[in-house]
């Protein structure tokens, strides 16, 4: 669960980011069914403002397309952490870009790690 002060804001952003509303919503939660995970956004009053410490909480979303989906959440995430980059010196044809919502939390856009299509 991702804590927020702002979950209006959040869910409008994660609702962009999954392509869809919430599965479920009440005055305080917000949960999204992704592929196994159910991703969920919480109001909670000891959170106040953006995250402080960006690299503690790093989420990781799979997409066969990371410039296509770069290149679709660009203009709403809060900052580029990292443009699109391949993990060649692995081998494992991975690629990887970094975005911080709108609270600050960083999420990566990665391709599978079975997958070799970026």
């Amino acid at each position: 669960m991702v804590n927020t002060d702002n979950l209006k804001q959040l869910v409008a952003f994660y609702s962009q980011v999954f392509g869809k509303d919430p599965d479920w919503q009440d005055d305080g939660y917000a949960g999204f069914e992704t592929g196994g995970l159910y991703f969920m956004i919480g109001s909670h009053d000891k959170i106040k403002g953006k995250s402080r410490d960006s690299h503690r909480l790093l989420l990781n979303f799979t997409t066969s397309d990371v410039n296509g989906e770069f290149k679709r959440l660009k203009p709403l995430a809060s900052a580029v952490i990292a443009e699109p980059y391949s993990m060649d010196q692995d081998q494992s044809g991975m690629t990887i870009a970094t975005l911080a919502d709108p609270d600050g939390n960083y999420f990566q856009l990665m391709t599978p790690m079975d997958d070799k299509a970026n």
